[in-house]
Formats: structure tokens, sequence, C-alpha cells
């Protein structure tokens, strides 16, 4: 099936453009020696998780259910962390992780026992306090009052005998030099500690396969603590493993004006592409342009009945018409893991595009989904 006959809305990963970000990932650990994980927060497509495995070290889980999808899907070294661990599941996320990152001492005092049995490698979350993410506290790991990580403040050594490695987790979809900066403040906080450990984890948000990304001062940074403090490094992207892999295919259902042109699309901002919303950005749209740049300006929503189910404005070469197909792209990321059925709406199909552009549905959804979950 090519991509025209698709039924929309649908979500087509290109396994082309995968492949050129697992290569890229896999120069760097060819480089320095370093190991890259999977952050499944931004890309779960578990069907492709074997192939991922062959460029990748494993993958990284925020909680039970990610460190088990990672362990029986892709089956290499599965890292876990969470801002706290129930009880109830602990022993569980032990029998599916290589690593647990505890996230305050308190937690490292009530669960190390239990790691240290099941022979878990044992590492802490720190917070370097130190912010370069700009305005937008909601991704900022170091914002004033945050709850993630420990802080040099509360940091107690005495309690360090079990712990293997250290974890910050600072950047968003951030270049190399927010990384070298964030890296100097945690030296002068930690570097002390650092070199009793084994491992030190750089966390995600290294956006490793955008165009501009500066890779030479990446492997600057991996190499000097890796030489300077004798571990090893672990880098856990989640976007650059599928930056800029993935569509999702629109159909416009009706058009209207109401003080400007508007398009009525089936697919949803609110559902299909929550980070519209929360973040908010405007993801790129395949032959569209800026308000105004090309002849024809719409305000393109979606089919629920939340006013603000608003994707954006755009403009256009022709004026949109029912049936008309639109693709967003960089659709791969934060849409699968974080779309809902909100009004009753049913989720896209996940499509894989194979490299000759053959196109293969491999999960289709419908009305027993969105009951389900209620």
């Amino acid at each position: 099936m090519r991509k025209e006959e698709l039924r929309t809305p649908c979500y087509v990963v290109q396994k082309a453009k995968l492949l050129d970000n697992l290569r890229q990932l896999q120069e760097i650990r060819e480089q320095t020696g370093c190991k890259i994980l999977l952050a499944q927060k931004a890309f779960s497509m578990y069907a492709l998780y074997p192939l991922i495995g062959e460029y990748l070290d494993g993958a990284t889980a925020s909680g039970l259910y990610e460190a088990r999808l990672g362990f029986e899907e892709m089956g290499k070294e599965n890292h876990v962390y969470s801002p706290a661990f129930r009880e109830d599941e602990i022993d569980e996320v032990l029998k599916y992780s290589e690593h647990i990152v505890f996230n305050s001492f308190s937690q490292l005092e009530k669960f190390q026992d239990k790691a240290v049995k099941q022979g878990v490698s044992i590492g802490l979350r720190i917070n370097p306090e130190h912010s370069t993410q700009g305005d937008h506290a909601i991704y900022d790991p170091c914002a004033k009052g945050s709850r993630l990580g420990i802080t040099l403040e509360n940091f107690r050594p005495e309690l360090l005998e079990h712990v293997d490695g250290l974890h910050f987790h600072t950047l968003c979809e951030q270049n190399s030099d927010d990384l070298k900066e964030t890296l100097k403040v945690v030296e002068q906080k930690f570097g002390t500690w650092m070199r009793r450990m084994k491992w030190i984890n750089f966390g995600g948000g290294h956006h490793i396969t955008r165009e501009d990304y500066d890779k030479e001062t990446l492997i600057e940074c991996i190499l000097h603590v890796k030489e300077t403090y004798g571990v090893q490094v672990y880098l856990e992207p989640g976007e650059a493993v599928a930056l800029n892999a993935g569509s999702l295919l629109t159909t416009v259902l009706e058009t209207g004006k109401n003080g400007m042109d508007y398009a009525i699309l089936d697919t949803s901002a609110a559902c299909h592409m929550p980070d519209v919303i929360e973040m908010p950005y405007r993801p790129p749209l395949k032959d569209s342009g800026m308000p105004g740049e090309k002849a024809y300006t719409y305000r393109l929503g979606g089919p629920t009945c939340l006013a603000g189910d608003i994707i954006g404005d755009y403009s256009f070469d022709e004026p949109l018409e029912s049936g008309k197909r639109l693709e967003f792209l960089d659709m791969a990321i934060y849409s699968m893991v974080k779309n809902n059925t909100f009004n009753g709406m049913p989720l896209p199909a996940i499509v894989l595009e194979e490299e000759d552009g053959e196109c293969r549905i491999v999960k289709e959804f419908g009305y027993e989904d969105f009951k389900m979950r209620l």
C-alpha cells in the first residue's frame, strides 16, 4: 500500500529516516565508547525495538510499564528512573531492570537492599540547579522548587556505599553547548563523588540528530568525563532517535469563515498531537507557509468540541477544499505516547513506511480502544 492510499488520520513512521538517525547515534557510540539508550517516553513504537536494538544499547523507562516493555520487546540494557517508586511495584520493577535510579536518599534507603539483592546497579539523580531552558519551566528540571533530583544541599555522601552512578537530566531539545555548560556546574558541585562512581548518565534532551547539532562538542564532553573520572558514560535521547522520522496524515473535512478562513481536519491537536497545546508549538506542515506568506491562509483545527483544539495558522498556494490531504511533519515523537480519546476521538493508526515507499499498517484502533479506558 502507498501513502496516498492510507485512511486518515494515521501516523506514518519512515524507516529510512529512522535508520539515518540510528546510524548517527551509532557513530557517537563508536567514537566515544559511550552507551546510548532509547528514552521510551518519547517514542515507544515497540514494533521497531528489534531494529533500534541493533544500533543502541537498550532503553530507559519512567516506571513499571515502560520497564516491562523495554525488557520484553528490546531485551537489552534496561534502565529505570522515577521520582518515587511504589512499594507494591518495586520487586517487579527490579526484575526488569539492570540499572535503577533513585530520586532521593530516602528512596535509596527504602529500596537499596532489594536492588542489591537483585544485582541491579544503583544510581542517584542529581539536580545541578543550573537552568538552560529559557522560559519553559514545565520542561526545566532545574526550575525553582523542582521535585526532580537531589541538590547539593541535600546530598548525603555517607550513604553512597551501594551507589554505582550519578544521573543528571537538564536538557530539552538542546544543543551540546548547553550540555557543556551544565557539565561544568555538575563537576563543580558533584565532581568529588563522580570519582567514586562506575557510570555517569547525561540524561536526555540531546538533539543529536538535528541538522545543526554540534557533535564534536558532545564527543569532547563524553571523552572528558570518561578520562577524568574513569566511568562509563550513558546518554538517553528520546527525540533524537525518531526526530523527523514520522508524519501525521490528515484530511480536510470542512472549511468556513469567521473573520478568517478556517478548515476542520479529521485530526485533533488535543487528542493526536497534545504537545501543540501543552508546549505550545506550531507543528511543521508540508507544502505550507506562515500566515500571509502564501495566497490563502487558514486556521486549522480539529473536530472535537474543544474551542481551543487549534493546530495553528498556515498559508497555501491554493484554497483548501473538503477531501484535501495534509501531512504534518515530525510526528513520530511525543504523539503516539501521549495521544488520547477525548470526545470519543478515534486514535490514528500506526503505519511503517519501508525504504521503498511501501506502507504497512502496524496497529489500528477502534471503538473498543475508547471504551476500554472508561
